[in-house]
């Protein structure tokens, strides 16, 4: 009888929607230069269905069987692509509608519970990325105008994946984003150089879009930044690390089997396409890229590891080697720093030091110059100025729009002339737009 009574009473509470309804409790949102992702954090898995409508512009998102349980109006979801976010009942779940500014192309996926969070309804919204910095041409060495090394580096994890956690609440994603920037500012600073962030803000970049975006800038080196941890909290030490030998094979594996997307080169600057080569000859070419781009990694790495040495312990006295995706490009030599254990409780409160952070950065960025004054690449400012060729100062430079430059303001502070700077960039008016890159002639 009690038995019964109980599953009468469960009955009773599933007819008035008690047990069904999972709770949307918090609502997250981070916005990229490409995209911005919502999170759902809920109490239970949900089935929900995502569709676009027109005139006005705008997304629908239904959650079946779904309770409300924050305030919309007080998230701050009205970022980026979203003009507001509009809320209703429809049955026993709820309606999100998102009324767009733009055009997105919206993708959803579901993550079941981690150390972190519980259930995430995950909503992407891919927008058009802005405008990047021109890729480099190919240049012979008595044609065409100098150009800098391009140093791509890579903040890990960000946004809804904040990495590892320290003590204190002591983020990865944070501490790794200060010290990339640190590194951006410091080769920026370099007369020759030029630094482009992979992430530069709080979101998340895919392992696979990171080193995309680094081969869209024909990128000369990736470095990805990050901060390790482990259960036991006595582990620590920083370490740099390179692609190993079967990380390198699985890959090529990859780009042979996939070469027939004409997306697919190698090479940098005047790229080679393997889409119509033989077996022979793609494998020929790609094995020599990769066995280049490896080389230089561990060159770089050794410097960055001797640098770091020099005042931090090192977990181990070598660089070593895995699989890390992010190390995976075939024709750009690529590092990953662990610039500690956040899992530590001394190195977690020197890593959220500013001025350890610049001290790791200053090591980093000394490593990479060492280097490409040993070996830089053809047609750079820095390989002219080691040669005793023309000096940097009076070669041809870029300059990388910033919020409030005019033309005229970036002309008088370069030393050129307003025609020669529109000249040198094809530039018939006065309109420039914030990222854009120009050409500093010599004056």
């Amino acid at each position: 009888m009690r038995i019964l009574k109980g599953l009468l009473l469960l009955l009773l509470l599933a007819s008035q929607g008690v047990l069904a309804a999972s709770s949307i409790e918090n609502i997250r949102a981070w916005l990229a230069p490409d995209n911005i992702r919502l999170v759902f954090d809920l109490s239970s898995s949900v089935n929900h269905n995502v569709f676009m409508l027109d005139n006005p512009r705008r997304l629908v998102l239904d959650i079946e069987d779904a309770q409300l349980g924050v305030d919309v109006a007080k998230l701050g979801l009205n970022k980026g692509p979203i003009d507001r976010v509009r809320t209703g009942a429809r049955g026993s779940g709820i309606r999100l509608v998102l009324d767009l500014n733009t055009e997105v192309t919206p993708k959803s996926f579901q993550l079941d519970p981690n150390d972190q969070y519980g259930h995430r309804l995950v909503l992407d919204l891919g927008m058009e990325p802005p405008d990047s910095p021109p890729k480099a041409q190919p240049q012979t060495v008595d044609n065409g105008p100098l150009r800098d090394i391009v140093i791509a580096v890579d903040a890990g994890h960000g946004g809804e994946d904040p990495g590892a956690l320290g003590p204190g609440k002591i983020r990865e994603k944070n501490v790794v984003l200060a010290i990339a920037k640190e590194v951006a500012r410091l080769i920026n600073a370099e007369p020759g150089y030029r630094a482009e962030l992979i992430r530069s803000g709080d979101y998340y970049v895919s392992l696979r879009g990171r080193t995309l975006k680094a081969r869209k800038l024909n990128a000369d080196l990736f470095v990805s930044i990050h901060a390790d941890a482990a259960r036991d909290k006595r582990a620590r030490g920083a370490s740099v690390w390179v692609l190993s030998g079967r990380g390198a094979s699985s890959e090529m594996g990859r780009w042979l089997a996939q070469r027939e997307n004409g997306a697919d080169l190698i090479g940098g600057v005047g790229s080679v396409s393997l889409g119509d080569k033989d077996d022979v000859l793609a494998s020929v070419l790609l094995d020599m890229s990769m066995t280049a781009s490896q080389s230089s990694s561990r060159e770089v790495a050794n410097r960055v590891h001797a640098n770091i040495a020099q005042f931090a312990r090192m977990h181990k006295p070598y660089v070593e080697q895995a699989g890390f995706v992010v190390l995976k490009s075939p024709d750009i030599p690529s590092i990953l720093v662990e610039t500690g254990f956040i899992s530590n409780p001394s190195e977690a409160k020197k890593l959220s030091n500013r001025s350890y952070q610049k001290q790791m950065a200053q090591a980093v960025v000394q490593g990479i110059k060492a280097h490409f004054w040993e070996r830089p690449p053809a047609r750079t400012h820095i390989a002219m100025q080691k040669r005793g060729g023309t000096a940097l100062a009076a070669a041809e430079r870029t300059y990388k729009v910033a919020p409030g430059d005019t033309l005229s303001v970036i002309a008088v502070r370069n030393g050129v002339s307003l025609d020669a700077l529109r000249a040198a960039n094809g530039i018939s008016g006065d309109r420039i737009r914030v990222g854009q890159v120009l050409r500093i002639p010599a004056s």
